[in-house]
Formats: C-alpha cells, sequence, structure tokens
C-alpha cells in the first residue's frame, strides 16, 4: 500500500498537473515510452553539452539541446555495479545488499522494472549488466558476462550463451535497434535500457577511431599534478594513479587478446607506429606523465565516440518510426570520473569528477527544449522517475524521489538541500571507505578507518585543492554539516559503522578468512 504523507501526496497532485500538462498525450492515454541509455564511467568532463574542451559529443548533445541537462546530479556510492542497483531499486547501497563490486544482486527483490512490468510494459536491457546474477524483471535480455570484453563479446540472451564477433560498442547498438524495429509490441509502452561498457577501463577503441586524435594534444586538466599537499592520508594512498597505476595494456603498449586475425591487423595498423615513436622517445619525468595522459585521454575519447554514433542511431531510428513525441529518451552514466583531474583515472571518491554523473533527457511537449536544472538529482531518483513517468505509484520504501516535477519546470519546495553519500569497497584501489554530506556549497567527508575528516567549500574552492577541516573559521558550519550528516545516515538508515558488511561482519583478516582485508590502524587483540 503507498502511504499518503506529504512526499507520496506531492507526488499525486505533481501527477496530476502533469497529466494537464500533456493536453494530447494524455487525453488519448498514451502512456510515454522510455529509452534509457546509459555509459560506463562517462566523466561529464567528456560531454559537449557540458562544455568539454576535449572531444564533440553531438549526439548525446542533442538529447540536451532538444531537452534538458541536469547540472548537478549526484551518485549514492560512485562505483559500476552498486550504481547500476541503486537505479534498479531506488534504495541505497546498504539497503539493496549490493555495496561493492563482486557482490551477487538479489533478483528477487522489487525492481522498478517489475513494477512496469506489472503495469503492462514490455521491458528490456542490452549490454552492461555486472551485477553477478541474471536480470529479473525484463521480458528480454541481451547481457554481457561480468564486465565484458571491448571485441567479440559472450553474452547471455534470456539465459542462454550467445557469441558475436565485432566491436561490443556497435553490437550493442545493433541490438537495441533490432529489438526496437523487430521484436518488441507496437501495441504496448515500453521501457528498454541500451547500456555501454564503454568508455570503462581499459579504454579499447573501435576501429572507426583507432587512430582519431593522433597528432592532437588534450588539454590536461588543471589538477594533473596535484601534490595532494591540502589533503590527509586518504588521498595519497590510492592505486589510480596515471604516473604510477597505469599498465601496458591500459596504454596500449602490449596487443590485446580475443581479437581475430584481421582485428588484429587493423589494431597493429594503429598503434605500432605510435608505440615505437614512443620507445625510441625515452621520456621521462613530468614528460612521461604528460604522455600517458595523452595516450589515456585519447583512447578514452576515442571510445565515447563510439557510444555518442550509437546514441544517434537510436535517436534516428525513433524519428523515422515516428516515436519521438511519445518517448522519453535519458541519458547517463553509472557514475563520473577523473579525466586526469588530480592525477587519476576512476572514480570511487566523493570528490567532484567522480561524485557527479551526466544526466540528459529529452520529453516533447513536457520538457523545454535546451533547459538546465541546478536542482541536486541523484541516480538514487531514477526508478521513482521511471514509474512516475508510467503513471505508476512510488513505493513508499524507495528512497529517493522523481525528477518529473524538475522536468516540468517546477522545484518542489521540500527538495533536498543536502544529499548523502558513502563508499564501500576496500582494498580496492586502495581508496578508503568513506561517507559524507553535500550542500550546495558545502562537502564533509569522513574516513572512519583512519579517522580524518575532509571540509571543502565549493564555492572558493572547486577544485577540492584545500581541506579547511579543523580551520577555526569553519567550526561552525563543520558543526552543522555534521548534524546534517547524522540526519541523513538516521534517514537513509546507514549503518552506524563504516566497517561492517552489510551482514555485519566486520572487514577483519581472519585466521577463517584470510581475504578480509584489515583496515589500516586497525589492530586486532
Amino acid at each position: 500500500m503507498i502511504k499518503l504523507d506529504r512526499r507520496n501526496f506531492m507526488r499525486r497532485v505533481g501527477l496530476a498537473a502533469g497529466a494537464m500538462a500533456l493536453g494530447k498525450h494524455a487525453s488519448a492515454q498514451k502512456r510515454p515510452n522510455i529509452v534509457f541509455m546509459f555509459a560506463d564511467d562517462h566523466g561529464r568532463q567528456a560531454i559537449s553539452a557540458y562544455g568539454s574542451n576535449r572531444n564533440q559529443t553531438p549526439n548525446i548533445d542533442r538529447i540536451a539541446n532538444e531537452g534538458m541537462r541536469f547540472d548537478n546530479c549526484l551518485v549514492t556510492n560512485s562505483i559500476c555495479g552498486p550504481c547500476r542497483a541503486v537505479i534498479l531499486t531506488g534504495k541505497h547501497s546498504h539497503i539493496n545488499g549490493f555495496v561493492r563490486n563482486g557482490n551477487r544482486f538479489d533478483g528477487s527483490q522489487q525492481t522498478f522494472p517489475k513494477l512496469l512490468q506489472k503495469a503492462g510494459y514490455q521491458t528490456a536491457i542490452f549490454g552492461k549488466w555486472h551485477l553477478g546474477s541474471l536480470p529479473t524483471g525484463f521480458d528480454d535480455y541481451e547481457v554481457l558476462k561480468g564486465q565484458g570484453p571491448y571485441y567479440n563479446p559472450p553474452m547471455i540472451r534470456n539465459g542462454e550463451d550467445v557469441e558475436h564477433t565485432g566491436y561490443t560498442t556497435d553490437i550493442i547498438g545493433d541490438l537495441t535497434l533490432d529489438w526496437l524495429k523487430n521484436k518488441r509490441d507496437p501495441d504496448k509502452p515500453f521501457m528498454l535500457m541500451s547500456q555501454h561498457k564503454a568508455p570503462h577501463r581499459n579504454w579499447q577503441p573501435g576501429p572507426k577511431y583507432l587512430t582519431k586524435y593522433d597528432g592532437e594534444t588534450i588539454p590536461e586538466p588543471a589538477t594533473l599534478f596535484d601534490d595532494y599537499a591540502g589533503r590527509g592520508q586518504a588521498s595519497k594512498e590510492n592505486a589510480m594513479s596515471i604516473e604510477y597505476s597505469l599498465t601496458a595494456n591500459d596504454l596500449k603498449l602490449t596487443q590485446p587478446r580475443g581479437l581475430t586475425e584481421e582485428q588484429l591487423k587493423t589494431w597493429n595498423a594503429a598503434y605500432g607506429p605510435k608505440n615505437k615513436a614512443f620507445e625510441e622517445a625515452k621520456l621521462e619525468g613530468v614528460e612521461l606523465i604528460k604522455w600517458k595522459y595523452q595516450r589515456y585521454a585519447k583512447d578514452y575519447l576515442r571510445s565515447i565516440d563510439s557510444v555518442d554514433d550509437n546514441v544517434g542511431r537510436i535517436l534516428d531510428y525513433l524519428d523515422e518510426a515516428g516515436l519521438v513525441e511519445n518517448t522519453v529518451v535519458i541519458y547517463s552514466s553509472d557514475q563520473g570520473w577523473f579525466l586526469g583531474e588530480h592525477g587519476w583515472f576512476d572514480k570511487r571518491w566523493m570528490y567532484e569528477e567522480s561524485l557527479q554523473t551526466p544526466l540528459v533527457a529529452r520529453w516533447p511537449g513536457v520538457i523545454k527544449p535546451g533547459s538546465t536544472v541546478a536542482a541536486m538529482t541523484s541516480n538514487l531518483d531514477f526508478a521513482e522517475t521511471f514509474l512516475e513517468i508510467a503513471g505508476v505509484d512510488v513505493p513508499d520504501d524507495m528512497q529517493g524521489a522523481s525528477i518529473v516535477p524538475l522536468m516540468r519546470g517546477e522545484t518542489p519546495a521540500d527538495w533536498r538541500t543536502s544529499f548523502y553519500y558513502q563508499y564501500w569497497e576496500y582494498p580496492g584501489h586502495r581508496v578508503q571507505p568513506h561517507y559524507g554530506v553535500r550542500t550546495e556549497r558545502y562537502k564533509l567527508i569522513r574516513f572512519p578507518w583512519i579517522d580524518e575528516w575532509e571540509l571543502y567549500d565549493l564555492e572558493k574552492d572547486p577544485d577540492e585543492m584545500q581541506n579547511a577541516y579543523g580551520d577555526p573559521a569553519f567550526a561552525e558550519i563543520t558543526e552543522t554539516l555534521k548534524k546534517e550528516l547524522d540526519r541523513l545516515r538516521r534517514e537513509f538508515k546507514a549503518p552506524e559503522r563504516n566497517d561492517v558488511y552489510p551482514d555485519g561482519t566486520e572487514y577483519r583478516v581472519k585466521p577463517d578468512d584470510p581475504d578480509r582485508p584489515l583496515p589500516p590502524g586497525v589492530v586486532i587483540n
């Protein structure tokens, strides 16, 4: 049963107002289709709609230009699998049980696809799943096994193993289009999820873009050579450094495995001359870091080019099929990404590059073209949003809020002004577990295992270079943020301790469980 508390009352009032605004769509009682396109590790600084100075993404930009760009979309736990579980359930990681990669998603629990199915929607997902268990709540699926390779991916189609030859990003686009053209029921509204592996590590470009950006210099971020002097121990201990952590495989100094003979020939033609030139240059020090950044950034951007192409293919088909007017199109990523900022690649941190994810949406007749939203939104809101678009009641146990009012250009009076984040996985990339609160201006982060706090004034220090925690000038705001952090942890039922798994087991090295890491500074008595 849906409880008519203030949140749900406002939702229903908003839904009624939205139906009136839809005019002919509402009168025809034709429920909107939803196309959700999703990339892996696509930082918004690599999207031209967000002002990228490194690349162009014309098809993703088209969604923003014809719809809305969300400028403050935050994730609850910046890592691949957990973000996907949050989107499916509308619940924080410690509630849905998937706190870190390597967990297994409990597919028996409530998810938005199941609720849409019950409401008469046809549901399908193609591409990256990465949740351990098989998809549930979908009429059709074809997903990568685990992380999946960039070329010739083995996949699982409705429970059966299948093999493909080709570039994975294009294959996912092909599967998505084939379902739209040939397999969906034209008499039913649909929810279609098209989820790319790219641009996840190790950033293997498709054949079309293997040499794009050759001869160009990708702009370096201002913090590429951050020495972390303004922060504590946590920032200095990670394993995601461009200088130290990129492998020969990441940098394409070795041949990728699993390619066909023809694919390998094409690959060597593109990378052979570049690798020979690098070996002859014998770079060291700063120049070597700059070279690593250029090699990494170009391959990352090349991978995005193929994603953008396939976004365009889907948009073009919606045009051709006459589906545009009654289809909501959304593009996002599982989380943000460090594209050299702070000298890093990867995600995980509560710092802005990792915390913020891109989100653009188009909904003809509802969203004003070219509009932007500054209010704090989240992947925690996606499930609720999909349900409200479909006219389905949002269960009271979901922890986010539908962004449909924001899509209509309205910001509810009780919209969030603070946001809770919690990262669990350790020792992966040696990023310390942490949790924190983010407001429009400030961010407070707690690293419980090493007893550190970090505080940033995002207005005066947007690059988060100087930890202000302990500065007397910030004493009052620190106490205010601590109280808000405690409130959010109670609201979202976050565990009192951040050094336990959801089942209550401690992160400890024990004789009967040697794989559990011992937190730095923790002594077993």
